[in-house]
């Protein structure tokens, strides 16, 4: 029994990246009516997943090395973790500039980010005692410039 592969028959299908060309130049012509709609739609929706999900990847970083920097006494570690927080911190920074609708979002999935991290630190740290809420300030301009460690 021979297995056949369907078809390829749509550019999208094909090459993505001469797909993605086609669309930007089509959008510029206004040719609205040969865009593949159904594909561009896709498209857009998976760029706003994408940037909520690494807002959520990135904060959760970001609290993990936190509560590893504020609890573990390991003084070998705080620089490598200071380091850490400041390019979450920085990252976070450029996606709410670049998306300061993902601000809300932040706030949103701020508990679940810390429920996450605490998960990873009391693996890895299991002598350690970790506070199970929230045990610092955690509006958004604290969690990207406060130094809650000294």
């Amino acid at each position: 029994m021979s297995h056949k592969l369907p078809k390829i028959d749509t550019l999208y299908e094909r090459d993505f990246l001469a797909w993605c060309e086609d669309t930007a130049a089509k959008l510029k012509a206004k040719d609205i009516e040969n865009l593949d709609w159904e594909n561009l739609i896709e498209e857009i929706e998976a760029l706003g997943r994408h940037e909520r999900r690494e807002l959520n990847s990135r904060l959760t970083v970001l609290l993990t090395h936190i509560l590893k920097r504020m609890y573990v006494n390991s003084p070998e570690n705080f620089h490598g973790w200071e380091v850490t927080i400041r390019e979450q911190r920085r990252k976070i920074q450029e996606l709410l500039t670049d998306s300061p609708s993902l601000k809300s979002y932040l706030e949103e999935i701020l508990a679940k980010a810390y429920t996450n991290a605490l998960d990873d630190v009391n693996f890895e740290y299991q002598e350690t005692d970790f506070p199970s809420f929230l045990a610092f300030n955690t509006n958004t301009n604290s969690l990207l410039f406060e130094t809650y460690w000294k």
